[in-house]
């Protein structure tokens, strides 16, 4: 499928723009943007800038506050429970990760769970904040729900992603983003643009029957847990994703398992709302809490350096380390430019139009 290509200045004004249309102050519209564009520049391009019209359709429905008053509702000296009042997720979630940090800094680690929020983009942005504070961090949030629970046929989990961030000496960080499916939803949406079929494991139909066809979902189908069948796992994929759901809904206040908001803005929400919008859930460590960071970073230095040595399985050149390809891809699009797809591209382009903002 034909692509063209913008740099990250191109793609970040023409997106501050959309946000400032649907009401964001210029401060919100540009952390909006840091952190939608985060996912194109690793490579994550279900989550990027793909993903724009979307957050413009849920704020059209009222579905998502442009100008929230997000606020902490319940709190301890380590814990809080914060309320994004309907947020963009890109927005509410770093706030709420900043808390987290702030309260590590102050008695070891910090621990959030979010209620009334919406989609937060990648989970990697947010981990990462802990990064430059000497800090791990911890990022998790539930989803639509897209994936069935092993020997289920119902749709009662989202992808729920986890991503954990570790900070290094002089190699580079740890950060292991992944869904707790078999392959995100973004995945298949990314075939359903290049006209392909699916891997056999990633989703099932309204039967439970593996299939490829990467548009199942709209007849029925269903994500797979990461493992795919239960004799390849998926029981752990399963219980991952609830532990995801609990963390982030259950403890907080949000709405959990079949009652999760969807994405589209055209998908009917669910008749009941046992919480309030999309969970998330988020930690930092201080890594002084537990041993002398410079300590830490030197053995995890040295972690690295072992893992990248391993020998490989012929065919292969190296062994990668959790953040290594999206680490690369950033370096590769911010020098070459960020690809984007001709049907995304023509998304971008209705919403130039729709808002009276020039598209190249």
């Amino acid at each position: 499928m034909a692509e063209n290509k913008f740099s990250y200045r191109q793609l970040f004004d023409f997106s501050k723009a959309v946000f400032q249309k649907i009401g964001c102050s210029e401060t919100d519209a540009e952390l909006a943007v840091k952190v939608l564009l985060s996912a194109d520049l690793r490579g994550i391009d279900s989550h990027g800038v793909a993903r724009l019209s979307g957050y413009v359709r849920l704020h059209e429905v009222k579905r998502v506050n442009a100008t929230p008053a997000i606020q902490v509702i319940h709190e301890t000296p380590s814990t809080a429970v914060v309320d994004g009042d309907r947020g963009l997720g890109l927005v509410v979630a770093p706030w709420a990760m900043q808390v987290a940090i702030d309260k590590a800094k102050n008695v070891g680690t910090g621990w959030v769970s979010v209620q009334n929020s919406n989609h937060f983009g990648i989970a990697g942005y947010h981990a990462m904040m802990a990064l430059d504070h000497d800090m791990i961090g911890i990022a998790l949030t539930n989803a639509s729900p897209l994936v069935a629970p092993t020997f289920s046929i119902e749709r009662l989990l989202g992808t729920n992603p986890i991503c954990v961030a570790i900070p290094a000496g002089d190699e580079p960080t740890f950060v292991a983003d992944l869904a707790t499916t078999t392959a995100a939803n973004g995945k298949l949406e990314i075939l359903q643009r290049k006209d392909e079929t699916a891997p056999a494991g990633w989703i099932q139909d309204k039967e439970g029957n593996s299939i490829t066809d990467p548009h199942a979902l709209k007849t029925g189908g269903a994500l797979l847990p990461l493992g795919s069948d239960r004799e390849h796992g998926s029981h752990k994929g399963y219980a991952l994703g609830a532990i995801v759901d609990i963390f982030s809904a259950v403890l907080s206040g949000a709405n959990y398992g079949p009652w999760v908001p969807p994405f589209p803005a055209y998908v009917a929400m669910p008749d009941e709302q046992p919480g309030k919008g999309i969970g998330h859930f988020f930690g930092a460590m201080r890594i002084d809490a537990f041993r002398p960071a410079a300590d830490f970073k030197m053995h995890m230095d040295k972690w690295i350096k072992r893992f990248r040595s391993a020998k490989t399985v012929e065919g292969q050149s190296r062994v990668l380390i959790p953040g290594d390809p999206e680490r690369e891809m950033q370096a590769e699009r911010m020098k070459n430019g960020i690809p984007v797809m001709s049907v995304v591209y023509d998304d971008l382009k209705s919403l130039g139009e729709k808002f009276e903002i020039p598209f190249f």
